[in-house]
């Protein structure tokens, strides 16, 4: 549970991060981040699955590409869903979708949740 609730917040911290690093994307302050990882956790266990069903024979036709995109999309859903968190466009969407999953992986490694493949 602490280990969970460390995690929380250790990628509340990388939001920041990230926002603070891609034009086009701002987050109003720590408790704005902590709701929006919540808000993409779940933008991620409940649409993620359908859209990429829907999308299939194109990510299959991009070799699995096009999932970035999909990525990318899941991540502007969360930040229209979530107050004080916003992006401005698909491109914020994509590069603070592409930087948040690499952090997202690295903070699950670190933590235990991933090994080594």
């Amino acid at each position: 549970m602490l280990n969970a609730i460390l995690r929380w917040i250790v990628l509340a911290l990388a939001l920041i991060l990230v926002a603070k690093i891609v034009p086009g994307m701002e987050i109003s302050g720590f408790l704005a981040a902590l709701f929006a990882v919540v808000i993409i956790a779940l933008v991620n266990i409940i649409l993620r699955p359908i859209l990429l069903f829907l999308t299939l024979p194109i990510n299959l036709l991009t070799l699995g590409l096009f999932t970035i995109v999909v990525n990318a999309v899941l991540f502007a859903i969360a930040a229209f869903f979530s107050p004080g968190f916003s992006v401005d466009g698909i491109v914020p969407a994509l590069l603070g979708s592409i930087l948040f999953s690499i952090l997202s992986i690295i903070v699950n490694f670190v933590s235990g949740q991933l090994s080594p493949a």
